[in-house]
């Protein structure tokens, strides 16, 4: 059966993250309209219907906008940590209790595939990243972080795929119209990667051989340029002379799906 990876969105806009072991499926925040969500999954050729799971990182918008529509159209599970359920049923009192399944921060199974949250830095509840181990592949997925912990190189150590934020350039950030405060925000240790940040921990993973293909994710649309995010990480990479194929860092898109990846 074959692994499929897909990000369908990911940006300050929406996010939302299809992963299939090819007998389970999950999606990974639900950021954006629900119909849209559901038109994406059916363009990689799958059934939105046959989700086992929605995973939830956190309670922010641009993570569960479409959540109540496809947790009631198909009666899906909505998975995360406590702290994130609490607040998304104070904003979402029409979802059904029992559709709600908390988990700590241990290892859980969804079907075939094994879950691992990773505990991230964000000015959320009790956000998550997470990572996932299906057979013989670890994908992970990170996003929303303040700043990269042990704990998160720990958790995204080894995956075969991993999705992690590059939020902003730092000058652009500084020197663009957010007013300060909110600059401050995203800088700060609860705020957002930027692109040096993610190039480091990239550059990490490469050099210990502990990576495989990396997308570069949650751009946002006002602080970076998708080249500049891209270029950033390959200039870091030449500098310590990192080898890597070409292809290995790729982009998602705020405003449409990344490319879908299949393993066999």
């Amino acid at each position: 059966m074959t692994i499929k990876f897909c990000s369908l969105s990911s940006g300050s806009s929406g996010n939302s993250t299809y992963i299939s072991s090819g007998s389970t499926s999950v999606l990974v925040d639900a950021g954006f309209a629900a119909t849209r969500i559901i038109g994406g999954i059916r363009d990689i050729g799958c059934d939105p219907s046959k989700l086992d799971a929605l995973l939830i990182t956190h309670e922010h918008d641009d993570h569960i906008r479409g959540i109540s529509v496809l947790a009631r159209r198909y009666s899906i599970p909505i998975m995360g940590t406590e702290g994130t359920l609490s607040a998304i049923r104070k904003k979402y009192a029409d979802i059904p209790d029992g559709l709600f399944m908390p988990v700590d921060h241990e290892e859980f199974t969804v079907g075939d595939i094994k879950v691992t949250p990773i505990p991230i830095s964000h000015d959320a509840a009790d956000p998550v990243g997470y990572s996932f181990k299906i057979r013989d592949k670890k994908i992970s997925t990170v996003t929303d972080l303040g700043y990269v912990s042990k704990g998160v190189v720990s958790g995204v150590r080894g995956s075969d795929l991993l999705l992690i934020e590059s939020n902003h350039d730092v000058e652009m950030l500084k020197n663009g119209s957010y007013p300060i405060y909110l600059q401050n925000r995203i800088l700060g240790a609860k705020g957002h990667l930027s692109n040096k940040v993610a190039a480091s921990l990239i550059s990490f993973l490469l050099e210990s051989g502990q990576a495989g293909l990396i997308y570069l994710g949650h751009l946002s649309k006002n602080n970076n340029i998708p080249e500049l995010a891209l270029n950033t990480v390959t200039s870091m990479l030449s500098q310590r002379g990192i080898k890597y194929n070409e292809g290995d860092i790729r982009l998602t898109f705020r405003d449409s799906a990344s490319d879908l990846v299949e393993f066999d």
